[in-house]
């Protein structure tokens, strides 16, 4: 029987750590728990968000183990099993299946660059080999890109490979995957990574996304959804305004993905101190960027004001009323061309 489409917002949830440094198991599953209750669509564990590389195999197989015993099949898991090289990643994409995992999210290799030749052997290799579908996981910035010939290809040739998950935040990538994938496989799902272009992705036709700010305000991001997707969009608007200016203060203000944490934290959950180490000026700035943050959340009632208050100042709904869906899209073109993409 086919397992049903991809679509939502899939958290890509971090994992809380014990003061020893360790996987906090109490805490993973209440914030498994949390993130359910407020309506996400599903879980994207040990992703980036979710640091996947540092932990070692055998933590990325345990934090999975946990989570899907948590989730009972309450919601559908996508689970990152990007390994070393092509075995290793097959290996986990078997014990995945044994979990009754929904679905893997498989970055492309990465510190080596590689040619699209080569990007397409190395999924069609996983593609021909997996018990469980495939997600591809394009993300230019840190790994091998996978172009729209490649994903065409291994889209028509490996029935398991069921969807992709881009985080370029390049809407005419979208796009043009969406065009060249859709005639000749509907029921493949395009999912974006890129918070600040959530609502255009899902207005030019992508299924949802998997957006770290989920696992902040899972509440924000499924009104998001949920208003786009229902066409609602001056109201939209507003969310992805507001949305933006929270992604922007998380992602740009510390080392990714401190201000996550530091976010999730202020929701009620004890994060520890990730294995990052910091220098004594970084753990000033996330001092000061909790406070930031805070006055954020407290915006929309997620938590108390910080003591002393907050600046006074335009609100985010007054900026949203004055704008329009072009102005999210100048504002992710202009990051892109910031980082060197467009």
């Amino acid at each position: 029987m086919a397992q049903q489409r991809l679509q939502g917002i899939f958290t890509p949830n971090l994992v809380p750590y014990s003061e020893q440094g360790e996987i906090n198991e109490a805490e993973l599953r209440r914030y498994v728990d949390w993130l359910i209750d407020r309506g996400v669509h599903g879980l994207y564990p040990n992703g980036s968000t979710g640091e996947f590389t540092r932990f070692t195999p055998e933590e990325r197989r345990r934090i999975l183990a946990i989570i899907a015993d948590q989730v009972r099949g309450r919601v559908p898991i996508l689970a990152g099993a990007a390994e070393a090289n092509v075995k290793e990643t097959i290996k986990a994409c078997e014990y995945y299946h044994s979990l009754g995992i929904r679905a893997v999210a498989i970055v492309a290799p990465f510190y080596y660059k590689l040619s699209p030749a080569s990007v397409y052997a190395y999924f069609r290799e996983i593609g021909r080999n997996t018990p469980i579908d495939v997600t591809l996981y394009n993300i230019p910035m840190f790994a091998s890109p996978i172009d729209v010939p490649t994903i065409q290809r291994l889209s028509e040739e490996c029935e398991k490979i069921v969807a992709i998950k881009d985080s370029s935040g390049d809407i005419p990538h979208m796009i043009r995957m969406i065009q060249a994938v859709k005639p000749n496989r509907p029921e493949f799902a395009f999912l974006t990574g890129w918070d600040a272009a959530l609502m255009p992705m899902l207005l030019i036709g992508a299924d949802g996304g998997t957006n770290a700010s989920s696992g902040v305000v899972p509440e924000l991001t499924r009104k998001l959804y949920d208003l786009t997707t229902s066409y609602q969009i001056d109201a939209a608007r507003r969310v992805q305004f507001d949305l933006i200016r929270l992604f922007d203060t998380m992602i740009y203000s510390a080392e990714f993905p401190e201000g996550f944490r530091a976010a999730v934290e202020l929701r009620g959950f004890r994060m520890g101190r990730g294995r990052q180490p910091l220098s004594d000026d970084q753990r000033t700035d996330i001092t000061t960027l909790s406070r930031e943050l805070q006055c954020l959340l407290a915006e929309h009632g997620f938590t108390n004001e910080p003591v002393g208050g907050c600046p006074v100042g335009s609100s985010a709904t007054e900026a949203a009323d004055a704008g329009d869906v072009s102005l999210i899209v100048q504002h992710v073109v202009a990051e892109l061309r910031r980082r060197g993409l467009a």
